[in-house]
């Protein structure tokens, strides 16, 4: 499996509240969710993300509350992965039941900036920058978890399971 796409960068400590406010908790509808993600921090946002665009960030990405609408609303926004330096425990987990890829990767988060294109292989966990000519390595999710995130998160992939 592979992502290719620009890269949106923010810098560290992004929480939950910040991904998708909590006046915004009361939908569950990823569209209204995906059109309210990250505006608290960045308004313009939703305007400029793009289907299969990448957001880079900082240490401790998706802090904060535990709230599975935040790597929904993400997901739901065109973005393909979240490469960080390293993400809260919670989110992670989150962001894995719901089919996100995230990659903790601190070289990448370092030197990849806004507007950057990079490509991704989930199998290798090679992260390479097109526009700096840079390779980078995260440390690749085992297969059944790549299926997992490939099936659309925890829910679905079960699903699938029952009927093979």
């Amino acid at each position: 499996m592979k992502a290719e796409g620009k890269v949106i960068k923010y810098g560290d400590n992004i929480d939950t509240d910040v991904i998708i406010p909590a006046r915004y908790l009361n939908t569950s509808d990823r569209n209204e969710l995906a059109g309210h993600c990250m505006e608290d921090i960045d308004a313009d946002f939703v305007n400029r993300v793009r289907p299969n665009d990448i957001m880079v960030a900082g240490k401790n990405f998706g802090c904060g509350s535990s709230r599975e609408h935040a790597p929904i609303a993400i997901k739901a926004s065109g973005i393909s992965c979240v490469i960080a330096k390293d993400f809260a425990r919670i989110f992670y987990r989150n962001a894995i039941n719901i089919g996100l890829p995230i990659l903790e990767c601190p070289q990448a988060s370092e030197n990849i900036d806004d507007g950057d294109k990079i490509e991704i292989d989930f199998d290798t966990g090679v992260i390479f920058n097109k526009t700096k000519n840079q390779t980078y390595k995260a440390e690749p999710f085992p297969e059944f978890m790549q299926n997992l995130i490939q099936k659309g998160g925890l829910v679905e992939y079960i699903k699938s399971s029952k009927k093979d």
